[in-house]
């Protein structure tokens, strides 16, 4: 097994030229991979099957590798052996078809409804970059934009009358959004101001010079009213994912925040139920009389 490994190694360091910091990556996934061959008596990599390989990922699983070390993992034992296949020194790679366990989800971050107030409720000084900052963390989480649709926004979009916003996003797929009372007064103040810088094309949001936004540059400017706000570095996103967890947790209405996201699967709105329990679970736990935790008055 030794000298297959080496051999593979060295292929991957003369002929693919992988880098030094990949190199040693899949040398030390290979390892452990030997490592537990050895341990189970398994001498030839031609021995190594499904079945076996599929213990070891649970056995290295619950022993905390990540899910994303595992997969890294598959795909060294992969290379291995397709190479070792291409050499005639084996017949069959127990990896294929195999998938690392699914971690758990990552739940977005989201400020809580009274973060959200305080960050949009701040003075807002009578000028071009603070009425359009303004303007665009309103729409942000009025609306639950994505950074491109906000980007991408033109004058033809707004209907402020109307109270709606169109905008173009993933699958370059058009969709209609309510705009809230606040965000549509932010906007009638940024508009004025907007024309008169002279713009050179229907962008809603520009710079000074009349040049459309770029992601950039929204970005820091939703970080810099994140720290100057709240103490706290913000993204656009986050603000999505408060406009989705915010909404969820006052209707109830999962199909109708998929609409409003804009999320082709159900299963991607889904997680902000997760949210939402987080909450529910917070509210039980303080409320009621026999939720609390074993050991909170020991």
């Amino acid at each position: 097994m030794n000298a297959d490994l080496d051999a593979y190694l060295s292929h991957l360091r003369s002929e693919r030229q992988v880098s030094a910091h990949t190199l040693d990556g899949y040398h030390r996934d290979l390892l452990k991979v030997r490592a537990l061959c050895e341990k189970y008596g398994i001498a030839d990599w031609n021995d190594l099957d499904v079945r076996s390989l599929r213990s070891f990922v649970a056995r290295l699983h619950q022993e905390g590798l990540s899910s994303r070390s595992l997969a890294r993992l598959l795909s060294a034992v992969r290379g291995l052996y397709q190479y070792l296949i291409r050499e005639g020194r084996c017949r069959h790679d127990p990896a294929n078809g195999l998938a690392a366990p699914k971690g758990a989800r990552r739940l977005p971050r989201a400020l809580d409804a009274d973060r959200a107030q305080q960050l949009l409720d701040g003075g807002v000084e009578d000028d071009f970059i603070a009425r359009r900052d303004q303007a665009m963390l309103e729409l942000f989480y009025s609306s639950g934009l994505r950074l491109s649709e906000l980007v991408g926004l033109d004058l033809d979009g707004l209907d402020l009358s109307a109270g709606l916003v169109r905008v173009r996003g993933k699958g370059n797929k058009t969709r209609e959004l309510p705009v809230g009372s606040k965000a549509r007064e932010a906007m009638e103040e940024w508009l004025p101001l907007r024309a008169a810088a002279n713009p050179g094309d229907r962008a809603v949001f520009i710079s000074r010079q009349g040049r459309r936004l770029t992601p950039r540059a929204v970005r820091l400017r939703v970080r810099e009213a994140g720290v100057r706000e709240l103490g706290q570095h913000l993204h656009p996103h986050m603000l999505r994912h408060s406009f989705a967890s915010h909404m969820l947790e006052s209707s109830q209405d999962l199909r109708a925040v998929q609409e409003l996201l804009g999320h082709a699967d159900i299963s991607t709105t889904q997680i902000y139920t997760h949210l939402d329990f987080q909450h529910l679970a917070s509210v039980y736990d303080q409320a009621h009389p026999r939720a609390k935790r074993r050991g909170a008055d020991e």
